[in-house]
């Protein structure tokens, strides 16, 4: 009797898009050696070989960004001038970020972008892809208007100001103390205003608080619920052609996606690159889950929407933004930030 052979299911694992841009492989996808490029084939060490690999690099990259396009916001801020920039991906494009970094004076925009610099800050996610790119709109509109207008608050020299800047060694403080006791309610020296106009840690937890709260009363209103008003025959046809063309552009960017999960597919584990679910239900109802590196740094803030979720990011020694931290409630806090009293954490524990 023959024995029959047993085809075994392989094992399903989801990647997330938002995760694997900065792969080798997404990075440098596989390119079969001799492939027609630039009307011949090319060896796979010649420069054109190379350099063809890197485009389909690119590409593939912006197809995995088109899945989620809009429904996360990854800020980063610097840990020497405290400057807050915000990215559509977990990971920072130098073209992107180097925009968003005002000119205030000699060497405050670099020539490029330090890894090493750069850190997490917080992450910001929505259900509504409309949403999320309305909202990333007014974060960068907010930061540019405050730099290029300060308040004059902002710019002041006050008590707090001097104690903050005031040096440690005796003869230095009895320096500049002498040089700027006089000087309380005026506009701080050049070196000094740049510095404080560049510092935006804070400002940037008030100014998402703001926007979610902006976004509120256009949700109510209608915003994003798909419905547009009268159209002229021309805008209508100007509309059947764009969304033919986003069809065939979403097309292609499947194609790339379903190579790459072919690529790394094996008999035994069979992947598949999707949005993962939100398993926290922060999300529902026009909810926003936002996640924060240090909890603390909420805040900052004065009150946040009630639909708002906070929770913390993983801990990671990358320039890369992590996931949500794996805690028992998933969600820390809710509506307005607040700490758990005492009383709550005996019961908690018992």
């Amino acid at each position: 009797m023959a024995s029959q052979q047993v085809t075994k299911t392989p094992f399903q694992k989801i990647l997330d898009p938002t995760k694997i841009g900065t792969w080798n492989i997404v990075r440098r996808p596989p390119v079969e050696n001799h492939s027609i490029i630039q009307g011949k084939p090319r060896e796979q060490n010649s420069n054109a070989f190379k350099t063809h690999q890197a485009k389909e690099g690119t590409r593939l990259r912006k197809a995995l960004k088109a899945l989620t396009h809009g429904k996360n916001i990854f800020a980063y801020h610097n840990i020497r001038t405290n400057q807050v920039v915000y990215s559509l991906t977990r990971y920072l494009e130098n073209n992107t970020t180097l925009k968003q970094l005002l000119y205030h004076g000699k060497k405050t925009v670099p020539a490029r972008l330090r890894k090493d610099m750069w850190v997490p800050y917080f992450s910001v996610h929505f259900n509504d892809s409309k949403i999320g790119l309305r909202a990333y709109h007014l974060l960068r509109e907010f930061s540019m208007q405050r730099q290029l207008s300060p308040p004059k608050e902002m710019i002041t020299i006050t008590d707090a100001w001097i104690d903050q800047k005031r040096p440690r060694d005796p003869k230095g403080a009895e320096d500049f103390l002498e040089k700027y006791k006089d000087k309380i309610g005026r506009i701080m020296p050049k070196h000094h205003r740049k510095r404080a106009v560049m510092d935006q840690k804070a400002t940037s937890v008030a100014d998402i608080a703001a926007v979610l709260k902006i976004q509120e009363e256009e949700v109510q209103n209608g915003f994003a619920n798909g419905k547009r008003g009268y159209l002229t025959p021309t805008a209508r046809k100007r509309r059947r052609a764009a969304r033919a063309k986003e069809e065939q552009v979403a097309a292609e960017q499947a194609a790339r996606v379903a190579g790459l999960e072919q690529a790394l597919s094996s008999e035994v584990v069979e992947y598949k690159v999707q949005e993962t679910a939100d398993t926290t239900g922060a999300l529902e109802d026009q909810g926003v889950k936002i996640l924060w590196r240090d909890l603390h740094d909420a805040r900052f803030a004065e009150a946040w929407p009630e639909r708002v979720r906070h929770g913390e990011l993983e801990l990671s020694r990358d320039h890369v933004m992590p996931g949500q931290k794996g805690v028992r409630s998933e969600v820390l806090a809710e509506g307005e930030f607040r700490e758990r009293t005492e009383q709550q954490q005996q019961g908690e524990k018992n």
